[in-house]
């Protein structure tokens, strides 16, 4: 093993060979050139040099722009230079090292003092790249754990939302159920008891059809005409009522349907669908707004094997983004305009050979390209400070790509809307536990 490779830069054959003479008996390996543009080809071509010796005084460039030239390169900038020169003056040694060398030797020199300054150059050169390389390695080992901690910090996140969410959607539809269960189940006996009081009330009619006057004007001053028509009408609406609170608590337990330690088959239409219905009150006409349009185009999918609940988060907050660009849109827009050119949210899906894919597309402002590199970036947020966290689509990429094996992409246009592509495995699941069961035998 060598001490190193030196390159040595001279127009004058003495003095090259006196120094390759006592450097290689020192141990080390060198390399000649006679000028300074010979000088840079071999330095970029070999990339292993430790150290140049360079005389000032040359043909074509002199010293001083060939260290220049190498200094600029990132390339060779740096691989340290001695010079070594006859210009003794203190204005070329003061130039010399503002151009970057580390040493200046005036000729002529001792051969033991070069050799004494080249030794201690070359070290101090490999400690400086040794720790160099260690501090790479330790801030690539520093960058992977603050990778990891932001990922653990998603997760736990992620898990604290989606647990909270859960947990209060889950308690308000079982609160829903139970006095919903009690007018269910009455309201047929109600409009059963109903039928029988105005049969009872027909027959007497029927069979006493010679009332007092105070019977008489009764009737006429409740209207029993019309309360005998309309009430099964008004028992009949109550009952369409209560089927549609039905549909929201069953749509409230789909939304926050807890996850198990493993994939279940789910409906993913059921989750957009509870996922719209969670949304509903901000699609809402207000005053700055119409009512943004929902537009489902559902294909036929098969159950999917997923975590549901956190698939339910993905379209939650893939669905929230985009009311809140028309939320935006709205208060530099007038209602007339915004009524002209109605926000729309279109979700479609289809099988694609072994996928499922949910395309989620707005009709709002798109995505500048430089926020489009770093929508899914961790904690990365164009809102206003208090409005958003920068994890909501860092999650959702985290759930779709990490935990489930597909992929979520945007394609976006500043003026066009934007288009969110999540793509998922339909049998992924299946076929790894098939593999673990094969690896298991």
């Amino acid at each position: 093993m060598t001490n190193g490779l030196i390159l040595i830069v001279d127009d004058t054959p003495t003095n090259l060979e006196i120094m390759s003479r006592t450097l290689e008996d020192a141990g080390f390996e060198v390399a000649i050139a006679l000028d300074g543009l010979s000088a840079i080809e071999q330095v970029q071509l070999n990339e292993e040099l430790d150290l140049i010796l360079l005389d000032v005084m040359m043909p074509g460039i002199d010293g001083f722009e060939t260290c220049q030239r190498l200094k600029s390169n990132p390339a060779t900038s740096h691989i340290p230079i001695i010079f070594m020169t006859a210009l003794s003056d203190t204005a070329n040694k003061i130039r010399a090292l503002e151009l970057g060398a580390v040493d200046y030797i005036t000729k002529p020199f001792s051969e033991q003092e070069v050799l004494a300054r080249v030794k201690t150059q070359t070290k101090l050169y490999r400690l400086s790249r040794h720790l160099e390389q260690q501090v790479a390695e330790r801030t690539n080992q520093l960058s992977e754990a603050l990778a990891e901690l932001k990922t653990s910090q998603i997760q736990l996140v992620q898990r604290e939302k989606l647990s909270a969410l859960g947990n209060l959607v889950a308690g308000v539809a079982h609160e829903i159920n139970n006095p919903i269960g009690f007018l269910s189940g009455n309201i047929e006996p109600a409009l059963d008891y109903i039928n029988d009081i105005f049969g009872l009330v027909h027959l007497y009619q029927q069979e006493y059809p010679q009332s007092s006057a105070a019977i008489q004007n009764e009737i006429k001053t409740i209207d029993f005409d019309y309360i005998r028509e309309d009430l099964p009408k008004l028992i009949g609406s109550m009952s369409e009522g209560v089927r549609r609170i039905k549909s929201i608590s069953t749509s409230l337990r789909t939304f926050s349907r807890a996850d198990t330690d493993r994939p279940v088959a789910f409906n993913l239409h059921d989750g957009i669908d509870s996922t719209i219905l969670i949304l509903k009150h901000r699609l809402k006409a207000n005053e700055l707004r119409p009512e943004i349009q929902i537009i489902t185009n559902y294909g036929d999918l098969p159950l999917v094997e997923c975590y549901a609940g956190q698939l339910n988060q993905v379209f939650m907050n893939i669905l929230a983004n985009a009311i809140d660009v028309f939320d935006e849109i709205a208060q530099a827009r007038s209602f007339n305009e915004l009524k002209a050119n109605p926000q729309k949210i279109i979700i479609r899906t289809e099988v694609l050979e072994n996928q499922v894919l949910i395309l989620i597309q707005d009709n709002g402002t798109g995505i500048p390209e430089a926020v489009k590199t770093r929508i899914f970036d961790r904690l990365f947020t164009t809102k206003e400070v208090g409005k958003g966290t920068g994890l909501g689509l860092a999650i959702a990429h985290q759930i779709v790509v990490d935990k489930h094996g597909g992929s979520l992409e945007v394609q976006s246009e500043l003026g066009q809307g934007s288009e969110f592509y999540i793509r998922l495995p339909i049998c992924v699941y299946k076929k790894n536990s098939e593999l673990r069961s094969q690896n298991s035998v």
